[in-house]
């Protein structure tokens, strides 16, 4: 946990501002969090409202995205935060923060066009946490639940991240400064098509897209949509990785799977598509 990102954090219990000595967290009002040994801070402040990813599940996903199949998105997505993000003002453009992004993946590729910012990476899982916290220098990771009161200081951030994760509007829209940008990743209804029958995958919703921005559109308006489309080729190794790392993996079971994937060809061409929009704050 960096020093220079504690500032744009908040007790989980009380929302005062926090201060950090000697790898622990304080607030004025008595409340302490140690920072683990591998660097994140845990700022839940009770029982999550849903399961957190396994070890498994993030270690599927780490191994996967090393490969660099989400390249194209983790590539769109910040080539769109650096054309959608506000100018720094008083001298600072905030933090990058990254609502549900597990190994950090994604944010650690935005980071690089943000220099001279502070990367702040939520997960309710401690096993991602603990690698987003490594996943690059200027990166600091915390567990808490993106459904509860997100740990942030009301307008830390200039750019939010939320790719492929649950979102809180109201939450969301008082951590973004006035001038700031959510960008907000989701499926399209081909993504993953060749291995949805044939796997038994979740389906992505014809109207994912409508229904998004309805949620979103008390609070925010949408100022930019593009698509990303493109070919990942997968070999029976990665097919796993890709089942496993998200929602599907709660889903599936072992035998099943592996007698399904083993039918597929190899290597397999699987389609990658997805949306990507940014929103403003309605003011």
């Amino acid at each position: 946990m960096r020093k220079e990102a504690v500032r744009y954090l908040r007790c989980p219990y009380c929302s005062d501002a926090m201060t950090t000595t000697d790898g622990v967290l304080r607030c004025p009002q008595g409340h302490s969090f140690d920072v683990a040994k591998q660097g994140y801070v845990n700022l839940l402040r009770g029982a999550a409202k849903f399961s957190a990813d396994t070890a498994a599940m993030v270690a599927a996903r780490a191994e996967f995205l090393a490969a660099g199949h989400y390249a194209p998105i983790a590539g769109a997505l910040a080539a769109l935060a650096r054309a959608t993000a506000p100018e720094a003002t008083g001298g600072d453009l905030g933090c990058v923060v990254d609502i549900g992004g597990g190994t950090g993946y994604h944010l650690a590729r935005v980071m690089s066009e943000f220099p001279d910012s502070e990367g702040i990476l939520l997960d309710i899982s401690k096993f991602a946490a603990r690698r987003a916290a490594r996943a690059h220098p200027r990166i600091s990771a915390v567990v808490a639940d993106a459904w509860d009161g997100l740990p942030f200081a009301d307008g830390a951030a200039s750019v939010v991240l939320n790719v492929f994760a649950p979102r809180n509007p109201a939450e969301l829209r008082r951590i973004l400064r006035p001038e700031g940008v959510l960008l907000v990743v989701t499926p399209r209804p081909d993504h993953l098509r060749e291995l949805v029958d044939a796997l038994g995958l979740l389906r992505v919703g014809e109207q994912k897209d409508e229904r998004l921005a309805d949620r979103l559109s008390a609070r925010f308006t949408e100022v930019a949509r593009e698509r990303s489309r493109s070919t990942m080729t997968l070999d029976h190794k990665a097919v796993p990785q890709l089942v496993g790392m998200g929602p599907n993996a709660w889903h599936q079971q072992t035998e099943r799977l592996e007698e399904r994937i083993a039918r597929l060809p190899e290597p397999c061409d699987v389609t990658l598509s997805v949306t990507l929009t940014a929103y403003r704050p309605l003011v």
